[in-house]
């Protein structure tokens, strides 16, 4: 922060420093209309700052986002795939550990997934994981096929457990610092630079600059919107681990 304080310093520095000198030694000329170079030049450049820090505001979180909808639902297909390869395993530690692939996608549901909004998932999502690893690494096999269908639900785990670990890393995902406020401040500058730059503007003029103004406003609203992947307009929904759920009901129950 207090760099930023400083660059922000020396920049106001430099543009008086520069307008001292070249007025004291008469270089250029006068410039007070609205419409010269200064204020042209200066529109311009605040303009494209704009552009530039919006354009960063709604980039990285849709980009997030994306890639946080993907991984929810590659941690759906691996619990799908473990409550299939648990079918393979001797009785009763197949019944129990699809009950527990189970039980897992329902605590995500109902339990975990208001907890993301603020940012944070729960311990004792983990904790579950961590059990049924616990669980199908202690089952007794004696066939083949056993071994096998053991070996596939751990690595079916395994994968689930990564996908929990990027879950809660898009969770606690959010823009740069300061990309928000200083989407916020450019806008501001943007609407109000005619009038600081000493333009009056009446009548139909005010009619563009109010709809700039509004979409301007639309704009910022929308940064806002966007800024967390599991609490905002775009927020990405547990719509892969329902779906789950509904697979798990579609294979054959194990008695």
């Amino acid at each position: 922060m207090l760099v930023g304080v400083l660059a922000v310093a020396a920049a106001l520095g430099v543009v008086g420093a520069a307008a001292f000198l070249f007025r004291r030694y008469g270089r250029g000329s006068s410039d007070p209309v609205p419409d010269g170079p200064t204020a042209g030049h200066a529109g311009s450049m605040l303009s494209a700052l704009f552009l530039l820090v919006f354009a960063i505001a709604i980039v990285v979180p849709w980009t997030t986002a994306d890639a946080a909808r993907l991984n929810t639902y590659t941690e759906s297909h691996a619990a799908v795939e473990t409550y299939w390869a648990a079918a393979g395993l001797p009785a009763p530690a197949n019944a129990q550990v699809q009950g527990r692939v189970h039980d897992y996608v329902r605590f995500v549901v109902d339990k975990e997934w208001p907890l993301m909004a603020e940012g944070r998932l729960s311990p004792e999502g983990e904790a579950r994981l961590n059990a049924l690893r616990t669980q199908v690494t202690s089952v007794v096999t004696s066939t083949d096929d056993a071994r096998n269908a053991q070996a596939d639900v751990l690595d079916q785990v395994q994968d689930m457990s990564s996908s929990r670990r990027q879950r809660a890393a898009d969770a606690r995902a959010a823009p740069p610092p300061g990309v928000l406020p200083l989407t916020i401040v450019t806008g501001l500058f943007v609407i109000l630079f005619p009038f600081l730059a000493g333009a009056r503007p009446r009548g139909w003029t005010l009619v563009p600059l109010s709809l700039m103004a509004g979409l301007l406003g639309m704009g910022v609203y929308l940064t806002w919107q966007i800024s967390h992947v599991f609490a905002s307009g775009l927020s990405v929904g547990p719509d892969a681990f329902t779906a789950a759920l509904l697979e798990f009901q579609q294979i054959p129950s194990i008695g």
